[in-house]
């Protein structure tokens, strides 16, 4: 998908249920309980939809419609701040590579991580200095380490002798972070696997970089996709600061530069540790190492899933053999990507729980919500207990801004989901 097809596009026209007003709360004085993830996380939208009048947006703009808040990307940017201060942040740019994403992060202060040609082009077309930027594939195409060197980009990653010869033969203004690989099962997606050298390999590499006459900075690591613990974070940079020193008595090279990656979760169907907890252990095992190195921090989930919130739209309802289906205007092959590529699970409200009054027991049923392909793969969730909904009703998705629209594809020829993009503000529930 290009960057383009991310742009606020048109809503097509829709039939609407008879009163979206009632479906979306105007109140933000609305007590919910808030026991269990689900019921916090509705508590939140609730108070969030009725702070931005969602109510409104929908109906001007359509469904399915994903609603972009800028100014959750700046508080997101904001908290990363707080609790690791010493830290420079480049954004995943793969995360939401929308042009208001990349000026609001830019605006900010922040620089950003790319992996392509066309990260590049979106940050060059945005005015955007490429030069703090990282590029952080280790696998590239000679063609793409050329276009990369040629559109500004300075520091690059590697983690093998072959990705190595291909940097060489660059001009020596630039220089490398060696990428280490360490394993984490526990991860959402464990990165591990893909990329990253051992401790040997990456020991070699230096030797090899020395050799060429190609400036190593540091050394980077990613512990893994929604990284639940601070463990993994310890452990990874212990060993690396260990490493780097060790490096440095042995062949006189003098590293400034420690890369954390990315991996802060977000709660999506679960409740995950505060920043806080995380970013206090990450603090001590960096004080820990003894070093002073220059830490740099490679978010891209973290800075944009709660800055997108998904609104569709029962188009039609059958009962089948394992219950009721409710079929969606948008599914795994669209905004519901992450379903499908990542395993994530993001919750799903009927519109009408988002307004003061709870809805009675009996009025509530569990169903199954699939998306509007013809592909049967194309299952959001089963099992779901929602209120009893007919056609035309609204559901309502939070934290809808990270691997989303960017991983959805065109398959039955489906347009992809428009994003209307606002700025909030600092709201006050």
């Amino acid at each position: 998908m290009t960057p383009a097809s991310l742009s606020t596009l048109p809503a097509p026209s829709v039939r609407r249920s008879a009163d979206d007003d009632g479906q979306i709360a105007r109140t933000a004085a609305a007590r919910v309980p808030v026991s269990t993830h689900r019921d916090r996380v509705r508590a939140e939208l609730a108070r969030y939809s009725a702070a931005i009048g969602l109510t409104g947006i929908v109906r001007r703009h359509g469904s399915p419609l994903l609603v972009l808040d800028t100014a959750r990307v700046r508080e997101q940017l904001d908290l990363l701040r707080r609790e690791l201060p010493a830290a420079h942040i480049h954004f995943a740019t793969k995360a939401l590579p929308h042009p208001a994403v990349v000026s609001t992060i830019a605006e900010a202060g922040a620089s950003f991580e790319v992996a392509s040609r066309g990260e590049i082009a979106l940050l060059s077309d945005a005015g955007v200095d490429v030069g703090r930027t990282l590029h952080t594939h280790p696998i590239r195409s000679r063609a793409d380490v050329a276009d990369a060197y040629c559109s500004g980009i300075r520091r690059f990653v590697v983690d093998n002798p072959g990705e190595l010869s291909k940097l060489a033969v660059l001009p020596r203004d630039i220089d490398v972070l060696v990428r280490l690989s360490f394993p984490n099962p526990a991860a959402g997606c464990d990165l591990s696997t893909k990329f990253g050298a051992t401790e040997v390999q990456a020991a070699a590499l230096v030797e090899q970089a020395i050799g060429l006459g190609v400036g190593v900075a540091g050394f980077s690591f990613h512990v893994g996709s929604q990284t639940t613990t601070v463990a993994p974070f310890e452990r990874a940079i212990g060993r690396t600061t260990r490493l780097m020193s060790e490096l440095e008595a042995r062949t006189g090279a003098r590293f400034s530069v420690l890369d954390l990656g990315g991996g802060f979760p977000i709660g999506y169907d679960e409740a995950v540790p505060d920043l806080a907890v995380l970013g206090a252990g990450i603090r001590n095992a960096i004080a820990a190492s003894g070093r002073n190195d220059t830490v740099l921090l490679e978010p891209g989930r973290f800075v944009t899933a709660t800055a997108m919130t998904l609104v569709s739209r029962v188009v039609g309802s059958s009962d089948r053999v394992d219950g009721r289906w409710h079929y969606l205007d948008d599914g795994l092959y669209g905004s519901y990507s992450n379903v499908l590529t990542e395993g994530v699970h993001p919750l799903v409200f009927a519109a009408s729980e988002l307004s003061g009054s709870s809805v009675p027991e009996p009025a509530r049923e569990r169903v199954t919500l699939a998306g509007p392909t013809c592909d049967s793969v194309d299952v959001i969730a089963r099992g779901v207990e929602l209120p009893v909904l007919g056609e035309g009703d609204l559901l309502v998705s939070p934290m809808m801004g990270a691997y989303t629209s960017v991983t959805a594809s065109g398959f039955n020829g489906l347009e992809p989901t428009p994003i209307h993009v606002i700025d909030a503000g600092p709201l006050r529930f």
